[in-house]
């Protein structure tokens, strides 16, 4: 009884400090040139539609292979966009979802509907009806970026909470490490993902993928097909570690997570 108490304390924490997080505090968003559901960059135009809608809704949004300007160092002070689509029969359905540096999503649109049978018309008359709830939001930048650390100290929970969680839960926790210099031009972002993270640079492209161990300081590594380890040293740093030609090299890497 104890335990669950316990969690929906720290569940109730969390919930609260998502929902402080409001759109106005996000500087720009990142539009990708190809959603999943897609074959091709910008097919159907939907990158260039959604960057026009976007500036419509009042929003700064800059393509994933643009060189973003001065100003923009943090990767967690701009959003994530994506289009999904929603499978159905003779109707085309999308919505937008907005998401932090974390993968997680801050903002989904209502579904927007299109009945037209040429992809072309559907797609843009779909975006178009979905982006109707992000133009309703009057987005306008507030000039307060959102704060990167994912709990503040008002949703810190005690120690013994924690290790309950963890017990029951059988989640991990990335080990404490000294935030790293948001300047450093090798900066990557730790986005999660079911088994573990990705790691992003600032272009946006996935550089390394993390798998979960059982130790927090410790990740399956695998970057560029060679497949080693992230190992978290005594000096506070990363590194990831492989074997080449039958040596162990060491990468110290910086990550943000």
């Amino acid at each position: 009884m104890k335990i669950k108490f316990l969690l929906t304390a720290i569940l109730c924490s969390v919930v609260g400090f998502a929902q402080s997080v409001s759109l106005n505090d996000y500087k720009a968003v990142i539009i990708p040139l190809k959603y999943e559901f897609m074959k091709t960059d910008n097919q159907y135009r939907l990158a260039t539609l959604s960057k026009q809608n976007l500036t419509k809704a009042g929003f700064e949004g800059f393509y994933s292979n643009e060189q973003l300007p001065d100003g923009y160092t943090d990767r967690c002070q701009v959003l994530y966009m994506d289009v999904v689509k929603d499978n159905a029969f003779l109707v085309t359905k999308l919505f937008v979802q907005f998401k932090d540096c974390f993968g997680q999503v801050v903002y989904t649109s209502e579904v927007g509907r299109s009945k037209e049978k040429d992809y072309d018309l559907a797609y843009k008359e779909s975006l178009d009806n979905a982006f109707k709830s992000v133009y309703a939001l009057h987005y306008k930048y507030s000039g307060n970026p959102i704060a990167t650390t994912r709990v503040t100290s008002s949703a810190k929970a005690p120690a013994a909470a924690v290790a309950a969680t963890t017990t029951v839960a059988a989640t991990q926790t990335v080990a404490a490490v000294p935030s790293p210099d948001l300047k450093d031009p090798n900066l990557l972002y730790a986005q999660p993902t079911e088994s573990g993270y990705q790691l992003i640079d600032k272009t946006p492209k996935v550089v390394m993928k993390l798998l979960k161990t059982s130790q927090p300081n410790v990740f399956i590594a695998i970057k560029d097909n060679v497949q080693g380890s992230l190992i978290l040293k005594e000096d506070g740093q990363w590194y990831f570690e492989s074997y080449q030609n039958d040596k162990l090299v060491s990468e110290k890497i910086t990550v943000k997570f």
